[in-house]
């Protein structure tokens, strides 16, 4: 049995519109400003900045970021930008001569990116529909990718690094936070939709 990518796809929107709606519900991850700051290193007057509509629903794992901030007039690419956190940091670190491609696959996190957009001001955002597998975005155009949590969801690993390192320029950079695994997962496992999205 091969996993339903598109099921899988479906599942993992369904999660990450419930927590754009209701970030305070309880997940089996965690959520929010506070949870960023004092787990994971995000300066807390940086996100004090930032609208609640951004941050409430922030569910990364780490501070991509921390690796070292884009330079002014750079474009980044945010895979999975969700509400936008990362993508709206990095958008005042280039300032209006740079651009940030925020993707995001679901639908809800989507239009609350644009949303949010439209909310800071930050012109030089702009959210795009897509999957980390296939970015809607050109080759050799980027400075820097930047991910949160977000690659491990996908079936396709290889694929999305294939991405990344296409839409970059020579030199550019891959600043990733995610989670990683040290031993093989079962097949029955790598196929269970429900372990994928618990």
């Amino acid at each position: 049995m091969a996993l339903d990518t598109a099921r899988l796809r479906e599942e993992i929107s369904k999660v990450y519109s419930e927590v754009a709606r209701d970030p305070k519900k309880g997940y089996h991850f965690h959520t929010g400003p506070a949870y960023a700051t004092e787990r994971l290193g995000y300066s807390r007057e940086a996100l004090a900045e930032l609208p609640d509509a951004v941050t409430a629903a922030f569910a990364g794992v780490g501070n991509p970021l921390a690796a070292g901030a884009p330079r002014p007039g750079d474009t980044v690419v945010d895979i999975g930008a969700g509400s936008g956190v990362d993508a709206f940091l990095a958008a005042r670190a280039v300032g209006p001569t740079g651009k940030v491609i925020a993707v995001d696959m679901t639908d809800v996190m989507f239009e609350r990116g644009r949303d949010n957009v439209a909310l800071t001001g930050l012109r030089q955002i702009e959210y795009r529909k897509g999957w980390a597998e296939a970015l809607p975005v050109s080759d050799a155009s980027v400075d820097l990718v930047i991910s949160n949590g977000v690659i491990n969801l996908s079936p396709d690993k290889d694929r999305v690094f294939r991405e990344s390192f296409r839409v970059l320029k020579p030199g550019g950079r891959l600043q990733v936070a995610d989670i990683v695994v040290h031993r093989d997962i079962p097949p029955a496992a790598r196929e269970d939709i429900a372990i994928w999205t618990a």
